[in-house]
């Protein structure tokens, strides 16, 4: 295995929450699928940590502000940061809205070495966040440590000297892993720390926890965070449209954007694999350039890679007028960086999708050019009182609709909740007279 990357992380702190425009003297917290996955500062005062249902977030917080999560406008309000960080490096990777990373070889010697870099970069973020949240800065040998370290509350960066995050990593406890199911075995087995499991051999690691466990096992160890069956891709793997005449209505780039994203999927099926990141690159008419690199844990699907070009353009075409182009989009590319086996998905008896699923599936991206990425929309069920609350739609853009699962709504007791069946018409005040 390759050693790691010195790398830099940058996370701005309760970033849905920010994007949300909710400041952190307010108590509220940013849900998804009715769990918390960000909360203020002065929730997490009162107990509203990540994690919680919403009923159990309400009962320790009853005044609390409820926000639903929008990746776009949090991809849309981080750009503005990662204009930011682009001045010191051209070289930039982001993982999700509100955390992007960059190697520091490069830079670090520009600028004179980490803690000079470190500090330029901090200077720069904390001049655009403007008192609405923390930027955190960490540096460390390998990605996953490098996270670590800007998650360290401890202070705003944390930099760990080179070659030294296994030292790092050893004491800190083994959720940090963020594979429960992984990690629960652990624990049962008596590893409580990363550096217990870290002493364990690979080769057991591997016969024991596959694939997987011998990713955690690297990770844990401080070595290389690049997948062991990764590979380079070739350059003939890059996927690429021209637009004519150039387009610079976001919901007509998300259509182009998804007919190249299901082109690279095929070139990338046609030889067994996936990727876990990609150069994303688009040009103007007038030649101006927009490049950024995205990381994923995993394969990134066709919806996923959808969304990726959607927020960097959205991001871009919509930033300040020094920023962005000119002109309307002329060319767009995605470029996959790391190539990993294909695991497939379970198909039907008779093979993979049927001719009615592609047609559907056509229908939908013609719908989308027609009326708008986010007014094309599929049903997700949710638990709740009202027949409105049990169902929430979605845009069917942010829908991998191949690989989603119909879930089974809640059938929580909910107190007041109308019985099944639902009424075919709910009727208003009606006179009621009582005779006895």
């Amino acid at each position: 295995m390759r050693s790691p990357v010195r790398t830099m992380v940058v996370w701005c702190q309760d970033w849905p929450v920010v994007a949300a425009g909710i400041t952190a003297d307010e108590p509220a917290a940013v849900f998804t699928a009715n769990r918390v996955i960000a909360s203020s500062e002065a929730a997490r005062a009162v107990g509203v940590t990540r994690g919680l249902r919403r009923r159990e977030a309400q009962r320790r917080c009853p005044e609390l502000l409820i926000a639903e999560r929008d990746l776009a406008a949090e991809a849309r309000a981080f750009e503005e940061v990662l204009v930011a960080i682009e001045a010191f490096t051209p070289r930039l990777e982001v993982t999700q809205p509100g955390t992007c990373l960059f190697a520091t070889r490069g830079p670090a010697r520009y600028f004179g070495g980490d803690d000079a870099l470190a500090d330029r970069i901090a200077l720069a973020v904390t001049r655009v966040l403007d008192g609405r949240t923390v930027g955190s800065i960490g540096v460390a040998d390998g990605v996953f440590a490098a996270r670590i370290a800007a998650r360290s509350r401890a202070a705003d960066r944390r930099i760990v000297p080179p070659g030294a995050s296994p030292e790092f990593l050893a004491p800190l406890p083994i959720t940090l892993l963020d594979a429960p199911e992984l990690t629960s075995v652990l624990w049962r087995l008596g590893l409580r720390t990363l550096g217990d499991f870290a002493a364990l051999d690979p080769a057991d690691v591997l016969g024991r926890f596959a694939r997987d466990g011998a990713i955690a096992h690297a990770r844990a160890a401080g070595l290389d965070d690049r997948q062991p069956d990764a590979v380079d891709p070739s350059p003939d793997m890059t996927a690429t449209l021209e637009l004519d005449p150039p387009v610079e209505r976001i919901d007509q780039i998300a259509f182009a954007a998804r007919q190249l994203a299901l082109e690279l999927n095929e070139r990338l099926l046609r030889r067994g694999a996936a990727c876990s990141r990609v150069t994303i690159e688009a040009e103007s008419e007038h030649g101006e350039t927009s490049v950024r690199g995205w990381r994923h844990e995993g394969a990134l699907s066709v919806a996923a890679l959808t969304d990726r070009v959607r927020w960097q353009l959205d991001g871009w075409l919509n930033a300040s007028p020094t920023v962005r182009p000119s002109g309307g989009l002329s060319r767009l590319s995605l470029r996959p960086d790391d190539l990993l086996p294909a695991t497939g998905r379970q198909v039907g008896f008779w093979g993979g999708e049927t001719e009615a699923d592609q047609r559907a599936g056509r229908a939908i991206a013609r719908l989308e050019t027609v009326v708008g990425v986010g007014n094309v929309q599929v049903a997700e069920f949710r638990g709740g009182r009202e027949p409105d609350d049990a169902i929430r739609l979605l845009p069917a853009g942010t829908v991998d609709l191949v690989e989603r699962q119909v879930v089974v709504a809640d059938e929580s007791p909910w107190p007041g909740k109308l019985p099944s069946p639902s009424p075919v018409e709910l009727f208003g005040q009606l006179p009621l007279s009582v005779v006895d």
